[in-house]
């Protein structure tokens, strides 16, 4: 069978423009095309998807997946042995990683085909690439990347949870005054503008007032950070943006 790259990105949960780039770069490139010229993916192309994503997961950079892979000396199954060590060191907090790593080398070595569904259950709605490559291009060459990237490779699993429920709860607090009426330069939105702020230097990098009103600055600018922000509450982000330019203002 072969499938559509709207197919491949359902079963994988990544984007189409993820898979679009992959080819660009040679990372993985469809064995076939439609006579109108779409990609078509068999199921080769898709054991190899897995792969790229289980390096992907593990912090791999696209160069060095594409090196292991093309590597014409190793086994397939010895980049599932690989993947598999890895993932065990961190088997407390990643064990259902561990166990879909398993899963595949028992498929491929009592030749069970895995339909596609099941390649890439293991990864849920998370797509590693989605903004990676543009934030790299944009922030790449500063520290503040580098340290964010140095934490996220020693983050586990409970590690992320911890944080999303942080920023949940955050949220809902930074919402509840909104709806009660609080202005951007009242005392309770800049304290939660500078909790936020705590935050990104508790999980990410050290955020200086500058740097967070840089931030601040995106969230009106980039209409994704505006979506994400309204998406909760309209007007979510320019009131956010102005507690913390109010929040830096008073901090000297």
């Amino acid at each position: 069978m072969s499938y559509s790259v709207g197919q491949v990105a359902g079963f994988a949960g990544v984007t189409v423009r993820t898979l679009h780039h992959y080819d660009e770069i040679g990372l993985l490139s469809p064995s076939a095309r439609s006579h109108a010229g779409h990609r078509r993916y068999d199921d080769g192309d898709l054991d190899r998807l897995q792969q790229i994503m289980f390096y992907r997961e593990l912090g791999f950079p696209l160069d060095k997946v594409a090196a292991l892979l093309d590597d014409p000396d190793a086994d397939p199954r010895e980049h599932l042995r690989r993947q598999h060590e890895l993932l065990t060191a961190r088997i407390a907090e990643l064990t259902r990683m561990a166990e879909a790593v398993e899963h595949a080398m028992e498929a491929r070595q009592m030749g069970i085909n895995l339909t596609p569904e099941e390649k890439f259950e293991v990864f849920g709605d998370h797509d590693p690439e989605q903004y990676a490559e543009e934030v790299e291009q944009r922030w790449g060459d500063t520290e503040a990347y580098r340290e964010s990237q140095r934490r996220a490779a020693r983050y586990t699993k409970a590690d992320w949870q911890r944080m999303q429920d942080e920023n949940a709860d955050w949220g809902a607090r930074y919402q509840a005054l909104m709806a009660e009426g609080e202005p951007p330069t009242g005392e309770r939105a800049m304290e939660l503008a500078e909790e936020h702020r705590q935050q990104i230097g508790r999980w990410h990098y050290a955020c200086s007032y500058e740097m967070h009103q840089c931030l601040a600055e995106m969230y009106v600018t980039d209409e994704r950070f505006t979506a994400y922000f309204d998406a909760m509450t309209p007007g979510f982000a320019a009131h956010l943006h102005d507690a913390i330019v109010a929040n830096a203002a008073r901090r000297g």
